[in-house]
């Protein structure tokens, strides 16, 4: 496999999946764990556009190649969690794309996690039934 002489690799995080976004000069093929972006996230076209989505608000379709690693979570969370890793990457590529990327909302990460389950309810709010007789 072919590398130009830059290679930049930043991280994503969007509840419990992690992406980690390896981006050179290339073909514009984007790899998720060794698979092509359509065949990994099932041809979903909500997940293939969200990982697409920075190259697309910049221009840069078919100028990068996109090597991601992706780990736990679902198939949604792994995607924003590579639309994270792929924005922050470019922005370190040129500076001058992170007010784009920012008004897009693109190197904002998305904090919301899964509330822990209290002892004595079935799940993190919801109570056992109650019966006044």
């Amino acid at each position: 496999m072919y590398f130009s002489l830059f290679m930049l690799s930043k991280i994503g995080r969007r509840k419990n999946a992690v992406a980690n976004a390896l981006i050179c000069e290339g073909d514009g093929k984007i790899l998720i764990n060794d698979l092509d972006l359509k065949m990994y996230m099932q041809y979903n076209p909500f997940c293939i556009n969200l990982v697409k989505k920075p190259f697309s608000s910049l221009g840069l379709e078919g100028k990068y190649r996109t090597i991601i690693k992706v780990s736990g979570g679902g198939l949604v969370g792994q995607a924003e969690a590579s639309l994270l890793a792929v924005a922050r990457a470019l922005e370190k590529i040129n500076p001058s794309y992170r007010p784009l990327l920012k008004s897009k909302g693109y190197l904002t990460q998305n904090a919301r996690e899964k509330e822990r389950r209290k002892y004595g309810l079935k799940k993190a709010r919801k109570a056992p039934q109650f019966s006044k007789r």
